[in-house]
């Protein structure tokens, strides 16, 4: 965990934003696999790893927002745990840790939320995504589980995400150092993409290298040489050479902060003339998406300005036609690139996403698009220092939604279907970097990841 300075001044933050009531925050338990004593890895709720630090099962803190009294509820390991688990630190040790000097049983959580009920106080709480944690809000709240999500405080919410959206010194030192992990993951990626491979193989050896470097992965992998499907988990295809493979992958610290990075390669070393073609304009958007990224612009315009750039490539092969911008303005480029530019990234993949995307995405000035495409853009708002964001374009060519496209003769002003139709099978690239941003600008985060055709051929092939 990070210093005890760290999380004690997170909790004044946060007990300066709210006034009234009380905010649970609740940590997780263990999930069980296929029966009950075999568990999934288990990863603590990032809300009480952000505030309370404590990687451990059964907590829940609660702060009382107008007193100031900080608490912390679990209990402490039993004879028997100790013999499967070893010797323990007492609840009230790990408390000292983070700053919190009251410490009761778990069973006493419901007295005190029962008490702050009954004086009309407001309790505040994320919304839980774990069924586990709805069944135990539920009845610490008096309501069937269902309703819990109803009932989580939108003031509480607001006050995380403006808290956690600024990254702290440690915290981006945290990232900086573990993206030498995710560096060494997509590296190995690349000089494993010859043909004869599996998906399956190089997926595994990746999951090793992020368990090897201190955490988990951050997300399931995505390694297919099926890149156009956007979050392709299938890995039971084998490489050939002229396959493009493409790898998202990332993994999580120590501390549960997340890489996540996207190269795509050739498998082989060797990328053909149409695919280098298309790999270029996905490259020229990503550098002029980083160029553009800084602090007082809206992620929407950089999103918009790698739209502009992709559009613009693809008109000169001949792929789409028209005026670039009103091609853009109208939506014809998400045939191509039907995602959005970027997300928050941090204690999450999708820093905060839990919260709700649009809540962290969005705010009363920079209103979330209904455009196909554009709706996909996690991240619209204006950006400000100690941000950390992704950088993701990509080019697909997926067939159904080419044949639906083509078939309605959607946007025909502005896409050549016929030459379309003759990329069907390209597959698809995305190139995703770690940012941050900086006081006057922004930055990739660790050493950049080989990225450029010549940079990724020469990977691939050992020079």
């Amino acid at each position: 965990m990070f210093a005890k300075e760290t999380y004690i001044n997170r909790r004044a933050q946060l007990k300066n934003k709210l006034s009234n009531g009380i905010a649970l925050i609740m940590g997780n338990v263990d999930a069980s696999t296929n029966y009950l004593h075999n568990t999934y890895h288990f990863r603590q709720d990032s809300t009480f790893l952000y505030f309370f630090g404590i990687d451990l099962q059964g907590l829940a803190g609660v702060i009382d927002l107008e007193s100031g009294e900080e608490m912390l509820f679990g209990d402490d390991f039993t004879v028997d745990d100790i013999i499967w688990m070893g010797p323990q630190a007492k609840l009230a040790d790990n408390a000292a840790k983070v700053g919190v000097s009251k410490t009761y049983p778990f069973a006493k959580l419901g007295e005190v939320i029962a008490q702050a009920q009954k004086q009309g106080r407001t309790v505040h709480f994320t919304p839980p995504y774990r069924g586990k944690n709805m069944m135990t809000m539920g009845d610490l709240l008096n309501v069937h589980p269902n309703k819990v999500k109803e009932m989580a405080s939108l003031e509480l919410i607001k006050a995380c995400i403006s808290i956690r959206s600024i990254k702290e010194p440690a915290e981006i030192e945290e990232m900086d150092r573990h993206m030498a992990v995710g560096h060494q993951m997509h590296t190995t990626a690349m000089r494993m993409a010859q043909e004869g491979l599996s998906e399956q193989e190089i997926t595994g050896i990746l999951e090793a290298i992020s368990i090897s470097g201190g955490g988990m992965v951050s997300f399931p992998i995505i390694c297919s040489i099926h890149g156009e499907t956007l979050h392709n988990h299938y890995h039971g295809n084998t490489l050939k050479n002229g396959d493009l493979l493409l790898v998202d992958a990332g993994s999580e610290s120590p501390l549960h902060y997340a890489t996540d990075n996207t190269r795509t390669s050739p498998v082989g070393g060797k990328f053909s003339q149409q695919q280098k073609e298309i790999y270029q304009i996905v490259l020229d958007a990503n550098n002029n998406a980083l160029a553009a990224t800084k602090p007082g612009v809206t992620y929407k315009d950089v999103h918009l300005l790698a739209a502009k750039t992709i559009a613009t490539g693809l008109k000169e092969l001949g792929l789409m036609k028209g005026d670039v911008d009103q091609a853009v303005a109208e939506g014809a480029h998400a045939l191509f690139f039907p995602h959005g530019l970027g997300h928050m990234i941090g204690l999450d993949v999708h820093d905060m996403e839990d919260y709700n995307d649009t809540l962290v995405g969005y705010d009363d000035e920079v209103k979330r698009s209904a455009q196909f495409g554009l709706s996909a853009l996690r991240l619209g708002r204006k950006l400000e220092e100690n941000f950390t964001i992704t950088n993701e374009p990509g080019i697909y060519f997926i067939p159904a939604l080419i044949d639906k496209w083509k078939a309605d003769k959607h946007l025909s002003e502005f896409i050549n279907y016929s030459k379309v139709e003759s990329y069907k099978g390209f597959g698809g690239i995305r190139l995703e970097d770690d940012i941050l941003l900086t006081k006057e600008g922004s930055r990739i985060m660790g050493d950049r990841i080989p990225i450029t055709i010549d940079e990724v051929e020469k990977t691939i092939s050992g020079k």
